[in-house]
């Protein structure tokens, strides 16, 4: 019915339009529970236009996604094949497919697979304590300290010029976007290589550790310092304590929250 009073959604696969209401049916109940709770910022669901609506999910692939990993092509409906770069290679069967369109305009594919339990990494009789700082990223029990990058810090001078430059053009003007698209770029830079610190050293304790002991922080109380919630955003402690989690899962490795008092 929907189709045929827009006669522009007759190109989107049915199946991407159901997931919009599915999308929406879990946001409101959320909201009603922060309400409910008064524990948090309720944050009423907002409108999505067209700039800001930047994902759509295809909840039964192949339909409506096709996914060709020996030519390293996807096949979306009424879009044709779509060549892609594969970081790595799909485990399992993909269940699902959610594209997405980054704010600098560039587009990527997530899969969610069902797949056999992963097979541990050899057992290594090895425990480890991690506590997590500011001057250096974390420190082991053993005595080795992971340097901490300060991703930020380096590129806060590029980001404070190319916002200065967008700040002088006038709203609405193809000058602005365009300098928007920029700033959109460092931030982006600044996202990559904060994951990339996270994702390596989480993955070298895990290889190496067989029980991970990590310092229980409450980030969210701590950023509340207003003088240290920039450092403290910038080391990504909760980014690196997640990541640490699931991949000692995938491992059969133990993780351990410890009382920081």
């Amino acid at each position: 019915m929907l189709k045929a009073e827009r006669p522009s959604w007759s190109g989107v696969q049915s199946q991407v339009v159901q997931n919009v209401a599915v999308r929406s049916d879990l946001a409101f109940p959320a909201f009603f529970r922060r309400v409910k709770s008064g524990e948090e910022k309720p944050g009423y669901p907002r409108f999505r236009s067209q700039g800001r609506y930047d994902s759509c999910t295809c909840p039964q692939v192949p339909v409506g996604c096709q996914v060709d990993t020996d030519a390293r092509r996807l096949r979306l409906m009424n879009s044709g094949q779509v060549k892609s770069i594969w970081h790595r290679p799909p485990e399992g069967t993909p269940q699902t497919a959610t594209l997405q369109r980054s704010s600098t305009g560039k587009w990527s594919v997530s899969f969610s697979c069902a797949c056999a339990q992963p097979a541990p990494l050899p057992t290594p009789e090895q425990r480890v304590g991690l506590d997590v700082g500011l001057k250096t990223f974390a420190t082991r029990s053993t005595g080795d300290a992971i340097a901490n990058p300060q991703v930020f810090r380096k590129e806060e001078p590029a980001l404070a010029r190319v916002q200065r430059r967008r700040s002088n053009e006038a709203r609405g003007t193809p000058e602005r976007a365009t300098r928007r698209k920029i700033v959109a770029r460092v931030h982006e830079r600044l996202a990559w290589r904060r994951s990339d610190c996270t994702h390596q050293h989480s993955r070298r304790i895990v290889r190496r550790f067989e029980v991970l002991a990590v310092e229980d922080v409450s980030v969210k109380r701590l950023v509340q310092n207003q003088c240290l919630a920039k450092r403290l955003h910038d080391a990504a402690w909760s980014q690196f304590s997640a990541r640490l989690s699931y991949q000692a899962a995938g491992a059969g490795r133990k993780v351990v929250a410890v009382n920081h008092a």
